[in-house]
């Protein structure tokens, strides 16, 4: 017999497939098939770098625990981290891995038909890195009485809005970020090579801090230099040394138990210049303006709003959304997809909702980033990373 790992109790596990239980009966779906690696931890605990292979959970409104299914040889991680019984886990042959001939989610029709819910309405995950169009045609063929829903961002949304054990968890991770950025700022002077910066940082976003470590981040330190810095989303150059006159953007993410906390300074090597200065000044006083507007019941498209209004008169603008909501996630995006701080989204913002503000301003040449993650409070928001709000600069 195994001893389970389970990362929170059984109650709390219960408690979130209760709420996705409810939000698929409004919708009007009686089966949820779940493939997002994140949704699966969250509703079972299930943790395995088995995602390259097709598994998932079947959820039915009438049956208490979902199924789990994956690769015979990922059954062990089920019975480990998950709080399923042994009836629950189906771990399928291995002739259906990435074969030419049959497909995994005819084994999942089989078992739905199996269940007698082959005639219900099945929501699946259309819009998601896991789910492909082989898998949605092999359903529908298989699946021939059944009704089709898209349910992209169903559990998302119940993730949106995290327990007391979760806040915890992200907490925790934000120490870690708090460490790694520390470590990055501190690290970065002219002559030094990029890659020890990104190996330093990982290493330390891994070894956590005294009392707890990190998990891997669902995204890869980004932090490029110089004219790299005026797009979104480089990581380091692997032969390139840190010039005077770089300017370094540090998009940095850390995580507990898959729990993230985000955060974005930057630096600049030598003497700022004046456009630059300004570019920050800017950024920096209109992101503590818009965190102290922020309370429950505004929209995501208000919150923006009032970010764009820090902007009006100063040249600076930020065409991009300014911020969305993050938590438990896997590669590659510790976003939830949900939540979006841009013009149009009529999101209200309820507590429990952690989101990462995000003014990140890209120019023909170089860019600038101050971001904060935030919990949505009762009263207000807080924010969940302790580290100073500024352009940090070393004109050595």
């Amino acid at each position: 017999m195994l001893e389970r790992e389970l990362r929170f109790s059984e109650e709390e596990y219960h408690r979130r497939l209760r709420k996705v239980k409810a939000s698929m009966d409004r919708q009007g779906m009686e089966v949820l098939v779940v493939v997002d690696p994140a949704n699966m931890n969250y509703l079972t605990g299930y943790d395995g770098w088995s995602f390259y292979v097709h598994q998932g959970l079947i959820i039915a409104l009438d049956r208490d625990e979902p199924f789990w299914f994956g690769r015979a040889q990922d059954s062990n991680g089920a019975r480990l981290t998950t709080w399923l019984s042994e009836e629950s886990i189906l771990g399928y042959p291995d002739h259906y891995v990435q074969s030419r001939y049959t497909h995994t989610m005819r084994y999942v029709a089989d078992k739905i038909a199996e269940e007698g819910w082959d005639r219900r309405r099945i929501g699946v995950e259309m819009d998601n890195y896991w789910f492909s169009a082989r898998m949605y045609r092999e359903l529908t063929e298989q699946l021939p009485s059944a009704r089709f829903a898209d349910a992209t961002s169903l559990v998302a949304w119940v993730k949106s809005v995290k327990s007391d054990v979760e806040v915890t968890m992200i907490r925790q991770a934000a120490k870690i970020t708090e460490k790694a950025m520390d470590l990055a700022v501190k690290m970065i002077e002219p002559g030094v090579a990029e890659r020890e910066v990104a190996a330093a940082v990982s290493a330390a976003q891994i070894a956590g801090v005294d009392g707890y470590g990190g998990d891997s981040p669902a995204i890869f330190p980004i932090i490029p230099s110089g004219q790299r810095t005026s797009t979104a989303h480089l990581t380091f150059h692997p032969e390139r040394s840190y010039q005077s006159g770089d300017v370094v953007l540090l998009e940095l993410g850390s995580a507990r138990c898959h729990y993230h906390a985000p955060l974005s300074r930057t630096v600049y090597l030598g003497k700022v210049p004046d456009d630059l200065k300004k570019v920050a000044d800017v950024v920096v006083a209109g992101l503590s303006k818009t965190l102290e507007f922020i309370v429950p019941g505004v929209t995501a498209e208000e919150v923006e709003a009032y970010w764009r209004s820090c902007l009006a008169g100063t040249g600076v603008e930020k065409p991009s959304r300014v911020g969305y909501s993050f938590g438990l996630a896997y590669v590659p995006d510790w976003g939830e997809h949900t939540v979006s701080l841009r013009p149009g989204d009529k999101s209200v913002l309820e507590p429990g909702m952690t989101i990462h503000f995000m003014p990140g301003i890209w120019l023909d040449t170089y860019g600038f980033e101050c971001s904060e993650p935030f919990l949505v409070t009762d009263s207000g928001c807080e924010k969940l990373v302790n580290f100073p709000e500024r352009l940090f600069t070393k004109e050595g």
